[in-house]
């Protein structure tokens, strides 16, 4: 199991075996962590190295020295937790909105994972602070702005740090407001840290806030990956299209895993025998050799995606559980060691992968919208709806959708291609992985919203072929849809419609409608951040 739970809402961190769904899932704020036994075990044998070291009086990096540019300067034992102090408060200089409770929360597990290694040199008390201020819902103000990825995301994770110093603002969950962290510590009667030899280092050196976003980015990006296929089958009904592109021998030629498993959830969407459309039979002899490229190459293009989120779920699965500090503690060999854990080239990196992966859905679900929308390609009344002209019907919809793209398209820039050397140069490559991770979730949430559009285009596409019934699948779908939104007769205002449905797929309800008639697993709960 990825957690341990030890009894119906506690969950034990090992520090090796945590997912992006278990971060997302615990974010909600439902769930008291702790840690196992042997993550306990493994921090303590690392502090005793860091104690031994520190009263032996050889300079070691990050117990006894400064920092980056000043590695070589030397530190009195008397003014080591100074050191950490001035660390922390120094590197506090983020800019920019907070990041929301949930994403907080996220921040503080991954780091709080990461400490479960044993690497970091950190005391056990320090590590149970942490934990009782997750477990309070007390949390620190971190901007989200700073980062640039190496030596970790130093800024964000000070200001993480910060408020659990009693310093800096911290949320208070019974306000649920910000204000100072002593107050709020004071009103939920947990202890501040005070931090000893190397804890400034060990609570802010890692990669943790590139891969908190980037894990929900992938959650979530996950979910938009099976509903393009759903709401691309509504559209395809509408549309009078053809399943035929589907028919596995034309997949099996060119296996791609996603593209294959796209094209299977395709044919257990639509029609078939073993689930009939009313639609579909009514147009099965129509004398259309072969639909558009937005509607055949589905499983090419949605695949494509499906595929770029399986890669990187290996490579965040796998930062999550890694050691990432500066210096490393080994306290099998007693060492002390230097080194790049910290650089967050590998989530940034696959990031902006995911940004341009996932970018695909949107593209292609856009131009499905104008197809609905355009009565020469479509056949049906402009707009989708009737007496055009005194209605506008899904018009500025769609302009909405292409304006959502069209932003997506700046931002699959990737930014892990820029380096701005800092520290004096000490830190002369650095990852830019803070924004790659933020960008990467802001498109996904623009992918999610057109697809909204798309889904809303669709349904109200369908409803020229009533009464003609389409699969019991897609017909789960429309049935959700109308719980929501009625069926659109004249124009009316249209905002509140789009995040209704916007709703509905972020939530994973969609999904949910069709997963048993697919034959898939219901999704994991999302994250509302």
């Amino acid at each position: 199991m990825p957690f341990s739970p030890t009894h119906a809402d506690v969950f034990l961190l090992d520090g090796e075996t945590m997912t992006p769904e278990d971060l997302v899932m615990l974010s909600h704020g439902r769930h008291k962590i702790d840690l196992a036994s042997d993550a306990w075990a493994r921090i303590a044998e690392s502090r005793a190295v860091v104690d031994a070291l520190a009263s032996s009086g050889k300079a070691i990096y990050g117990i006894n020295t400064g920092f980056g540019n000043f590695a070589t300067v030397v530190i009195p034992n008397d003014q080591l937790s100074e050191l950490q102090v001035n660390l922390i408060t120094s590197h506090s200089a983020g800019m920019g909105p907070p990041l929301s409770p949930a994403r907080t929360r996220m921040l503080l597990l991954l780091r709080i994972n990461v400490l479960a290694k044993g690497f970091s040199g950190i005391r056990p008390v320090t590590v149970q602070c942490m934990l009782d201020a997750f477990n309070a819902g007390c949390l620190s103000y971190v901007p989200e702005q700073g980062t640039v990825g190496a030596s970790g995301d130093l800024a964000p994770l000070a200001h993480l740090a910060l408020g659990m110093m009693g310093m800096g603002k911290m949320y208070d969950p019974e306000l649920q407001a910000f204000d100072e962290a002593s107050e709020v510590l004071k009103r939920h009667g947990l202890t501040p840290i005070q931090p000893g030899a190397k804890e400034g280092l060990a609570m802010i050196n890692g990669t943790q806030f590139i891969t908190s976003h980037g894990a929900e980015a992938l959650v979530r990006a996950a979910n938009v990956v099976k509903l393009a296929d759903v709401i691309g089958a509504l559209s395809l009904e509408a549309l009078e299209g053809t399943p035929r592109a589907f028919d596995p021998k034309i997949h099996a030629a060119r296996p791609h895993t996603g593209q294959v498993a796209s094209a299977a959830r395709l044919r257990a969407l639509l029609h078939a025998p073993e689930h009939p459309s009313e639609i579909f039979a009514a147009h099965i002899d129509c004398a259309r050799v072969q639909d558009s490229y937005t509607l055949r190459c589905m499983p090419q293009v949605h695949g494509m995606a499906a595929d770029t989120v399986a890669m990187v779920r290996g490579v965040l699965t796998t930062e999550m559980n890694s050691g990432t500090d500066n210096p490393m503690v080994f306290s099998e060999t007693g060492e002390v060691i230097s080194g790049g854990n910290f650089h967050g080239e590998y989530p940034a990196k696959f990031l902006d992968y995911l940004t341009i992966g996932v970018h695909e859905v949107a593209s292609i679900s856009e131009r499905r919208v104008e197809r609905l929308l355009n009565p020469t390609l479509s056949g049906l009344p402009a707009f989708l709806v009737d007496q055009g002209g005194l209605n506008s019907g899904f018009m500025i919809a769609h302009c909405t959708a292409a304006a959502l793209v069209s932003e997506n398209k700046q931002m699959c820039m990737p930014a892990s291609v820029d380096s701005i050397p800092t520290s004096a140069a000490k830190e002369d490559h650095v990852s830019m992985g803070g924004w790659a991770a933020r960008k990467c979730l802001k498109v996904v949430e623009n992918v999610e919203r057109v697809l909204a559009i798309e889904l809303l285009a669709a349904v109200q596409a369908l409803e020229f072929h009533r009464p003609k019934k389409s699969t019991a699948a897609l017909e789960r779908v429309v049935a959700l849809v109308r719980s929501r939104v009625p069926r659109y007769t004249r124009d009316r205002f249209m905002a509140p419609d789009m995040e209704a449905v916007h709703d509905l797929i972020r939530t994973g309800a969609v999904w949910n409608a069709v997963a048993e008639l697919v034959g898939e697993p219901r999704a994991s709960e999302l994250v509302h951040a």
